[in-house]
């Protein structure tokens, strides 16, 4: 059974809501604007969900006009408050100069705002109202602002904390302002009593399919009174408030939800989803020590709660909570897919890591006991998943991982890489350039697995980050070290290379990006594995010399001397991996970097090449993740098309030679959910880098497929594969998610065979 906790995000279509809806498709169909009696069904089915929410409200008078949603409500809403300064303003009026929203507010606030601002011709300043730390607006600064306000726009409870406002606090601040005062009461609809009626909101907003209501149908309450300016003209529905023909399924959906509501049908009172959330937070902190909470839960919904553990992301713990198949998201729906932290936790002032790892748990109204309890089950089974694979802050239940010890694996923050050598006879590893963000983790991964720490290196003075070596040493048991010390960058002293089991690493001086920057290189005897080249070379791009710290004359000779050391074809792991390429070659880089295939086939010299890498740098912008770009891409790689599905990948599997099926989901997922009949290998995107040349070497023509969860990190790894080369690398389209079960029986055992 799916657990679903993303609730703040869409509800499910509860089955009173599905019935109404499919009743007024098959038996009331008719235009509410016509005279005849189907039309006259259709408009008594209009008016009583509108008399419904007027009770669910709490509103008498006032208008309300259905919509497609609270975005469209909040457009109009807008509009009209803004519509009616232009008004007095071409009236020759002195008008109020400020527009203010709250720093928590749904984008659709701000972006509203700003289009008709600039559509209306107003220029007005547009000031954000700051929250304290625990979410709720600064009722102090909003009082000293509100005189001049034209629109205040505030939330009646936010999406991603759940944080409810004080918004008699809110109206007290306003009394005597001249400003429209918009609410969003998205979040608030059945969880809050809103008291419309009795308090001074200009307009509020609502959309049904946060309350089990179909997407595609929402509310607009506007106080008698309050201006008006429809956005949508036309026919002349909804009393002029809202042109065109009525969506009768979602209207008579919705009708049902407020039925329900008003008659506590299924719907929990205040006290019980309180106690719900309470157990849900109770199995949050009992599974994952450390944990957090990133808002007061007294302050917030009931049916909220958002939550950070110290050194492990959001991406992590949702692909564990899917893998357990309970859903939660990373916060606003609308902002999944930005790389950036969370606008809201930011604004409320929490540590940039804090808000870049935090998960939203949210669940409905009409929750039941036996679903808590299974949820509460599956978050203790995900804590215990995550404490057996060491990626969990570590507590006395953390038990050695059972799985062998992998050689290499790649950790990621905000586009910086970290990597972890490890020897499975010595046990012995190092780590390379170890990143703040990621020091917990690394110490607990290190420590549950018996390993010593034989050395933490840097492959330069970083400018973007400071390195977490001391913290690391400091955290977990080392091996003694050459007599002497280390180098500033933790090489011993003294020492020519150092060994981890049969394997041994060296370094290459690489000035450029730094002027101390080095290479290090892994050889398991002649052979040459890996190249850690740090940020001389990053996939599509070299890193930048404009630091102070910088060598740009010594660049070019880098270059030159890398290519001498390793070849165009030993791959090279960078420090920075901006668009997920995992890897890359010389040979691929000279063709993708105009500048490089010059540096290095003699077109160049040291002063014309740090004059055009200058030039590349010049105002570089910062990255997705608001962090130093440490090079400049030319070459971002592309998104050629990988997916193949399920029907097509049988076949594959029937044909001779069989593909290749590659499972790329970590540990802590394979435990808690398998792939069923999909017989794979597994390479866990963590340690993709290990198989890396045993792909790309696989028998020609041969297809390699990845899968995941959801395809999106199978995707990753085919495109990385066909980056360096490897044609026939594809990804299963939508994952396990959408892995066909008529085709999983018919292919499992060629592919059984096949692997």
């Amino acid at each position: 059974m799916e657990i679903y906790l993303d609730a703040n995000a869409t509800t499910p279509v509860m089955p009173e809501a599905q019935a109404a809806a499919q009743g007024a498709m098959a038996d009331d169909f008719g235009n509410p604007s016509s005279v005849h009696s189907a039309g006259l069904r259709a408009r008594a089915l209009v008016d009583d969900t509108r008399a419904k929410a007027r009770r669910v409200l709490g509103v008498d008078a006032g208008r309300l006009a259905f919509t497609s949603g609270a975005t469209e409500a909040i457009q109009t809403a807008v509009l009209s408050a803004l519509a009616a300064v232009r008004a007095l303003r071409d009236g020759g009026a002195a008008t109020p100069g400020l527009i203010l929203f709250g720093a928590t507010e749904h984008q659709a606030v701000p972006q509203a705002i700003a289009h008709w601002n600039a559509l209306l011709g107003l220029d007005l300043e547009t000031r954000i109202i700051p929250v304290r730390r625990d979410g709720r607006h600064d009722l102090g600064w909003l009082r000293r602002h509100a005189g001049d306000a034209a629109l205040v726009c505030t939330m009646a409870a936010n999406n991603e904390t759940g944080v409810v406002s004080d918004l008699d606090g809110v109206a007290a601040a306003l009394a005597g302002s001249p400003a429209h005062w918009l609410v969003d009461g998205v979040q608030a609809l059945g969880k809050l009593p809103l008291r419309l009626g009795e308090r001074h909101i200009d307009y509020a907003c609502f959309s049904g399919h946060k309350l089990y209501a179909p997407k595609g149908i929402g509310l607009l309450y506007v106080r008698e009174g309050a201006p008006f300016t429809p956005l949508i003209v036309g026919g002349g529905q909804e009393d002029r408030l809202r042109s065109g023909t009525e969506n009768m399924a979602g209207i008579a959906a919705l009708g049902a939800v407020f039925a329900a509501l008003l008659e506590r049908r299924g719907f929990q009172d205040a006290a019980t989803l309180a106690a719900c959330r309470d157990r849900l937070a109770a199995a949050l902190v009992d599974a994952f020590p450390g944990l957090v909470f990133n808002a007061p839960l007294p302050l917030c919904l009931p049916t909220t709660l958002n939550f950070s553990v110290p050194g492990v992301g959001s991406g992590v713990l949702i692909d564990l909570f899917d893998a357990a198949e309970v859903r939660v998201s990373a916060g606003s729906a609308c902002s999944a897919g930005k790389a950036t932290p969370s606008a809201v936790l930011t604004a409320m002032g929490l540590p940039p890591a804090q808000a870049a790892s935090a998960v939203r748990l949210s669940f409905g109204p009409r929750v039941d006991s036996a679903f808590i309890d299974e949820a509460c089950a599956r978050i203790r089974a995900c804590g215990e998943s995550l404490r057996d694979s060491a990626l969990c802050p570590a507590d006395a239940r953390t038990p050695a991982p059972a799985e062998p010890l992998p050689g290499l694996v790649r950790f990621v923050a905000d586009g910086a890489c970290c990597y972890l050598l490890a020897d499975a006879q010595t046990r012995r590893c190092v780590v390379i350039d170890p990143l703040p963000e990621l020091a917990a983790r690394l110490a607990g991964w290190i420590t549950a697995r018996r390993c010593t720490l034989a050395a933490v290196l840097d492959t330069h003075s970083h400018g973007d980050h400071r390195s977490a070596a001391a913290a690391l040493r400091a955290a977990v048991p080392a091996a003694p070290l050459t007599p002497g010390s280390t180098d500033a960058l933790g090489w011993p002293l003294g020492a020519d290379a150092l060994a981890l089991g049969a394997l041994r690493l060296t370094r290459l001086a690489t000035p450029g990006h730094t002027a101390d920057a080095v290479a290090y290189l892994l050889h398991d005897g002649p052979r040459l594995r890996w190249a850690f080249v740090g940020d001389t070379v990053l996939p599509g791009a070299l890193g930048r010399s404009d630091f102070a710290q910088s060598a740009p004359l010594a660049f070019l000779d880098t270059l030159r001397g890398l290519e001498r050391r390793v070849g165009r074809d030993a791959l090279l792991l960078p420090g920075h991996d901006y668009h997920q390429r995992f890897a890359t070659t010389l040979r691929h880089e000279i063709a993708a970097q105009p500048l490089l295939a010059s540096a290095l086939d003699g077109c160049i010299d040291a002063e014309g090449f740090a004059r055009a890498k200058a030039a590349l740098e010049q105002n570089l912008a910062p990255t997705a993740w608001c962090t130093v770009a440490c090079g400049a891409t030319v070459d971002p790689g592309g998104e050629p098309a990988v997916e193949v599905d399920g029907a097509r990948l049988a076949g594959w599997l029937r044909q001779r030679p069989a593909a290749l099926v590659v499972d790329v989901r970590e540990p802590y997922e394979r435990r808690l959910g398998t792939a069923g009949d999909l017989a794979s290998r597994a390479a866990p995107l963590s340690q993709l880098i290990e198989v890396l040349p045993e792909l790309l070497a696989a028998e020609p023509g041969r297809p390699v497929v990845f899968f995941c969860r959801s395809g999106n990190r199978s995707a990753q790894a085919a495109r990385a594969l066909r980056r360096l080369g490897r044609a026939e690398a594809w990804s299963m389209a939508g994952g396990l998610a959408r892995w066909s079960a008529t085709a999983a029986p018919a292919c499992a055992a060629t592919l059984g065979a096949a692997l």
